[in-house]
């Protein structure tokens, strides 16, 4: 098998990368490496069965290019602009990052004869809702640039499915933790902590509740999926059991960091920023079904993912 993960020195991406190359699957990492790392894969790097390709995804020649050079089994596209609070100023961020880059893979997958693909997606496509979001709820109303622009790569990979049979598999992440993180709320938490070790200012009320996942279950869901596919089109949902605060995740860090002096100093809005969904809730049955369990829990990813940061850097 071959496999093409775009968007393959990121955070997401790179683990993904491990782990295909560790089973075997000769795998082609693209990235342009605006938010991606080469130090992600560097350990990678002239391994049999890797390689690595520095490509801008919006460039629609050099992306056809790539795919008239060998044939792909399978597509994993996880390039994306991972900075919602950066779409409320810019309007066009998640627009290129998001739709018109999932736009030019379509498009150079159908010329090319590829017909496999697994798409990473987001809870942001709901908006907000108080209900347990199943794969088929809605109404979806997005209330952040990324969530619309995620929504409407979603919409493109349906009609892509259903008109040229590229089989798509839509993968809806929840907050993922782990090492190799460049931005997230472990990331900026670390970050400030260890600018003002004896304050943590936290972005909100820290009533926002999520459930979180660590990396290495998001890859397995990844990867079964990838083998797994019933129809044209499929979505899943994949998040750790339960979910967190963020008030928990503040004690957390500061507890870890060693920091027990510190004061956590919080916001008075119920959110952290415009277009930030304060609490939603995953139902993931239908993955659960196929074999999938994650093995760790909401709070207990945020815990090993805050360790692992502080082993690893940040």
């Amino acid at each position: 098998m071959r496999a093409l993960v775009v968007g393959g020195a990121g955070f997401i991406g790179s683990h993904l990368c491990d782990e295909l190359v560790g089973g075997g699957v000769e795998t082609w990492c693209v990235d342009n490496l605006s938010l991606g790392q080469r130090r992600h894969v560097a350990h990678l790097l002239g391994r049999p069965g890797f390689c690595f390709r520095e490509v801008d995804v919006l460039d629609g020649e050099s992306v056809r290019r790539l795919f008239g050079e060998t044939a792909f089994d399978v597509v994993f596209h996880l390039a994306a602009n991972s900075d919602i609070r950066a779409g409320t100023s810019d309007a066009f961020l998640d627009l290129r990052l998001n739709l018109l880059t999932t736009l030019e893979i379509l498009e150079a997958m159908r010329g090319s004869g590829a017909r496999r693909l697994v798409f990473a997606s987001t809870s942001a496509v709901f908006g907000e809702s108080q209900a347990l979001l199943h794969e088929d709820h809605g109404p979806l109303k997005p209330i952040s640039f990324y969530g619309a622009s995620k929504l409407g790569a979603e919409a493109y990979c349906s009609v892509y499915a259903h008109t040229f049979g590229i089989t798509t598999t839509i993968v809806r992440f929840p907050n993922v933790v782990g090492e190799r993180a460049t931005h997230g709320i472990l990331f900026d938490f670390l970050r400030k902590l260890a600018a003002t070790p004896h304050r943590l200012e936290v972005l909100g009320d820290g009533r926002q509740q999520k459930p979180y996942l660590y990396v290495s279950d998001v890859v397995n869901a990844l990867c079964l999926v990838m083998q797994a596919q019933r129809s044209l089109f499929e979505a899943y949902h994949a998040a750790g059991e339960g979910s967190t605060s963020v008030r928990e995740i503040a004690e957390i860090v500061v507890e870890a960091a060693g920091s027990p002096e510190t004061t956590i100093i919080f916001g008075r809005d119920d959110r952290g920023w415009l277009g930030d969904v304060p609490r939603f809730a995953y139902d993931t049955r239908k993955l659960a079904a196929l074999g999938w369990r994650p093995r760790y829990s909401s709070t207990a990813a945020v815990r090993h993912a805050v360790r692992r940061l502080l082993e690893n850097g940040f």
